[in-house]
């Protein structure tokens, strides 16, 4: 609810600020590469230190707190860009800080329930705070007429997440407890830190990067929308909510598979990116909303279920790093793709096909490995 609602007027909220258009862009990009790249730097931080919660609580405290503050900004006089632009980069600074060993942890406690159901959930959770934050802000800003208002009552989700979490910490302070093997034989087994993350891992990483390499934007999306002159512009935020919503009954839909049937469950992920680019770019409005729909299976598959995979890769003692590891690779593969879906969308939508098509093709090959690898290995 927090940071999703911040970012939904992040770009407004900055201009307001005196900000230009490049200078919104920077800023919100550079926010995003910190929030990928940095968790080569916490992810490996956690696994030497056994700091998860504390990991956690901090990354989560610098977005309780930094989101909040951005409403002080309009009171600053002229500092005041130079201070909401700084709130925006530690936000997302404390996103980094925290994902890897929040991930490790909840890869832990999903253990009691399935990891695929348990990372399903929380997807399910997450999507319910990203629809929420931004209706929060809306009303708030619609009630008083002020933006910096709507930032400053996200501090109420902000001190209940953090109530919650202090709550979970005392209650649960080693979620390895929801491990399967019994307390005894933890207690007395030494603490492996390989120094390596397995092949396998590398191979999934790869597979998921080239799937995360072709699954368009919905920026490119919601361009294309507009420019085919299928919805007005002022419709486009409704057609993203039906995705939203597609994408959290995905997360649930594969994550309870992922647990039932094992990895093959992901083999679709290759399949459903291939036909996205041929349906969400079509003339027709309604081959559109099916390739929309299409888009939110796959991107709730590639948010949740791929990282229980993840997490039964890879060492408990090494979670935090490959989740590090893996969201580096995701947002290489992000910022290459949305450049090129871009280019290739102003060549003509065959190429796109094209391309796309090659890519979950080799996609496809690679996880077929880590599903057989990884039943041979069960």
């Amino acid at each position: 609810m927090v940071y999703e609602g911040a970012r939904a007027i992040t770009g407004p909220f900055l201009a307001s600020l005196g900000a230009s258009a490049l200078l919104v862009g920077v800023v919100t990009g550079a926010g995003e590469a910190a929030a990928l790249v940095l968790r080569l730097v916490s992810g490996p931080l956690a696994d030497r230190s056994g700091r998860y919660w504390s990991l956690t609580i901090v990354g989560y405290a610098l977005t309780a707190v930094c989101v909040p503050l951005m409403a002080v900004a309009p009171f600053l006089g002229g500092a005041g860009l130079a201070f909401g632009a700084t709130m925006v980069l530690l936000e997302r600074t404390g996103k980094a800080v925290r994902s890897p060993s929040k991930s490790a942890l909840l890869a832990h406690a999903a253990r009691a329930v399935g990891r695929g159901r348990g990372f399903a959930v929380h997807k399910a959770l997450d999507q319910v705070g990203a629809f929420a934050g931004p209706l929060l802000v809306a009303g708030v800003i619609a009630l008083t007429a002020r933006t910096w208002a709507g930032l400053a009552v996200l501090a109420v989700p902000g001190a209940a997440a953090m109530a919650l979490l202090v709550v979970v910490r005392r209650r649960v302070p080693d979620m390895t407890v929801f491990d399967e093997e019994p307390l005894e034989v933890r207690a007395s087994a030494p603490i492996e830190h390989p120094t390596r993350l397995p092949r396998i891992f590398y191979v999934f990483a790869v597979s998921c990067a080239a799937s995360t390499l072709g699954l368009m934007t919905f920026g490119i999306i919601s361009f294309h929308l507009v420019e085919a002159d299928l919805v007005r512009p002022a419709a486009v935020p409704l057609v993203y909510a039906l995705a939203m919503a597609v994408e959290a009954v995905a997360a649930l839909a594969t994550g309870f598979a992922y647990d039932r049937v094992g990895a093959r469950v992901l083999l679709a992920l290759p399949v459903l990116v291939a036909l996205v680019p041929l349906l969400a770019f079509a003339d027709t409005l309604r081959l559109v909303l099916v390739g929309l729909v299409v888009w939110g299976l796959a991107v709730g598959i590639q948010d949740s279920t791929v990282k229980a995979l993840v997490a039964d890769l890879v060492p408990s003692g090494r979670l935090a790093t490959a989740y590090g590891v893996f969201a580096a690779f995701q947002g290489a593969a992000a910022l290459a793709g949305g450049a090129l879906g871009g280019a290739l969308y102003d060549n003509g939508v065959t190429d796109l096909v094209v391309v796309i098509g090659v890519c979950q093709a080799a996609s496809l090959v690679l996880l077929t490995s880590v599903v057989r690898r990884r039943g041979a290995a069960g």
